[in-house]
């Protein structure tokens, strides 16, 4: 029987693994200087907390989510998203008992059944953040920061941020009621899922890129915000401009999750097909009483790194994709061979990464596969030079080689 891996799943094979290596370091540097902590949930969580953080309505939830019954009886789900997980850990270790805001990074995978084409996978990664424990507008021009921050010192080119704001839950109901009065002439126009959304969550109609032509002249919710609203927005938007980072106000943009307030924004960029949102996030001030907390306001957002990679290769960046050595060792005889294995240890030891042959070819061959692991040195050690105490050392990209003491190896190599 021949295995192959799951539809919507990839091998992240050596050669293509460092490129998410640079992705993901970047990721945790940048948290370091925005002084963002990490923190690891588990991948599979009571549906519950998904049905209630992410919202029975959404697309997640009612389509998407890989969800099974555990020996136990219980109803479990695969993550389909991170921040009601950090939220459902925030809550139970009593974090909001820290005088500071809490501020946490997550990289990891993610779990939806989608129809898979290009960007789009039933498993996915995120690079997420979330900032729990204030309400000032300038948290959440912060976390539009360092997602852009992310993606231009990643080498993207090209990418955009989109805000907007969806008020408060009051705000919501009063746009809801006009929204419905705009709509509800078209509903037999509207494609299926509008005409579904329409009875349980008509925001999410502006979302659909199918009607996007049916929806000219459709109210905007901007114009339904309160005074706290209004003034939280311009306040985004003084931050986001004083740090100079690039922005429009979409007032269609709503997001997929329903656990949004005040402030929601996307990340835009050419190139993955139809798929353009490349990444987003939003304020949540009422998710962590829902999910059985303390009333503490929240912002966060969710990179998908699939993506990010994909139009990191359609840009053609460059990017590292070799994995390169500092010296492979060449052995000449039986007793060169076991002395090799024992400096071969000692090199790694010293922090040398270092390699040599197990399959006992000769020179040439052993040559050829330091220039394929791109070693900067090789050492070739025959038995004479063992009994002398010394080894050759050439330099792969000079051409030059030099015989050493077999002592002074590992510092010749280091120099």
């Amino acid at each position: 029987m021949k295995f192959q891996k799951s539809p919507g799943t990839q091998d992240i094979l050596p050669g293509a693994v460092e490129r998410w290596q640079f992705v993901e370091g970047k990721a945790r540097e940048i948290c370091s200087r925005y002084n963002f902590r990490e923190i690891r949930t588990p991948i599979f969580e009571s549906t519950e907390l998904f049905q209630r953080g992410v919202g029975e309505t959404t697309d997640i939830v009612e389509k998407e989510m890989y969800t099974f019954i555990d020996r136990g009886e219980r109803s479990l789900t695969l993550r389909p998203e991170g921040t009601a997980g950090v939220v459902r850990s925030y809550v139970e270790n009593k974090l909001y008992g820290e005088p500071d805001v809490s501020k946490l990074y997550y990289i990891g995978p993610m779990f939806r059944y989608e129809r898979p084409q290009a960007g789009r996978y039933r498993q996915l990664h995120q690079f997420g953040v979330e900032a729990i424990g204030a309400v000032d507008p300038a948290l959440d021009a912060e976390v539009i920061a360092l997602g852009y921050t992310f993606y231009t010192e990643v080498g993207l080119r090209g990418v955009r941020v989109e805000i907007n704001s969806v008020g408060t839950p009051a705000v919501r109901a009063d746009f809801r009621e006009k929204l419905l009065a705009f709509l509800e002439p078209k509903r037999s126009i509207l494609c299926k899922d509008c005409q579904s959304r329409m009875d349980r969550n008509p925001l999410r109609v502006l979302d659909c890129k199918e009607d996007q032509k049916h929806f000219e002249g459709a109210p905007s919710i901007l114009d339904s915000l309160d005074e706290e609203c209004r003034l939280h927005f311009d306040k985004v938007q003084q931050c986001l401009s004083d740090m100079g980072i690039p922005y429009s106000i979409n007032s269609k943009l709503v997001r997929g999750l329903d656990y949004y307030t005040h402030t929601a924004f996307e990340y835009k960029a050419e190139g993955i097909g139809a798929i353009d949102t490349i990444g987003g996030g939003g304020r949540y001030n009422g998710l962590v009483s829902d999910i059985g907390g303390p009333d503490q306001p929240g912002v966060g957002v969710g990179l998908g790194l699939e993506r990010t990679i994909l139009l990191l290769e359609h840009q053609q960046t460059e990017l590292p994709n070799k994995h390169e050595i500092d010296v492979y060792l060449v052995a000449l005889g039986d007793a060169a061979d076991r002395e090799v294995t024992k400096l071969v240890y000692q090199l790694r030891q010293r922090g040398i990464r270092a390699e040599r042959d197990y399959q006992g070819r000769k020179m040439k061959a052993q040559m050829k596969s330091a220039d394929r692991l791109g070693a900067r040195f090789t050492a070739i050690l025959g038995d004479n030079e063992l009994e002398s105490g010394e080894i050759v050392l050439k330099d792969m990209a000079k051409g030059e080689q030099n015989t050493i003491a077999l002592a002074n190896l590992a510092s010749a190599i280091q120099e």
